[in-house]
């Protein structure tokens, strides 16, 4: 059990949608929750930082990426419950948009693999409905592809 497991309260987290020559930036997690799936980098925000500084700071610790986070543009919650029904997770998630300044990704952190990937290409990843839904609308609205 991790000190993120069964919390007092909601933790709040970030996610930035990285976006560069058409593709996204993904991670693939190495921890709970959503452990082995594809998500866009993002984490925990600690005490004291904005959403975008948070943002930025998990980027660059999941993947060598610098960016210039911008605003929100899809707020959920994720909780899992374990198999007694008590609750395991349960993070608000704000999601912000951001800009690539630099690096080539490298997975680091909390991540086994970090890439860019296509629309076409997410698709076939393993990530959740949430991301897959998320990813989808940007493309709806041009602002991924």
């Amino acid at each position: 059990m991790t000190p993120r497991e069964y919390p007092e309260s909601p933790q709040t987290a970030v996610g930035a949608i990285v976006v560069k020559d058409e593709k996204v930036l993904m991670v693939k997690r190495v921890r709970a929750p959503g452990e082995g799936l594809w998500a866009i980098p993002g984490g925990r925000v600690k005490l004291g930082e904005t959403l975008e500084q948070a943002a930025e700071r998990e980027v660059k610790e999941e993947t060598g990426i610098v960016i210039c986070a911008r605003g929100p543009v899809y707020t959920f919650d994720l909780i899992e419950h374990d198999a007694a029904g008590r609750v395991r997770f349960h993070y608000v998630i704000v999601d912000l948009l951001a800009d690539y300044v630099s690096g080539r990704p490298r997975p680091r952190d909390d991540a086994s693999e970090a890439r860019w990937v296509s629309a076409e290409e997410l698709d076939a990843l393993p990530a959740s409905d949430t991301t897959k839904d998320l990813l989808k609308r940007l493309t709806d609205l041009d602002r991924f592809s």
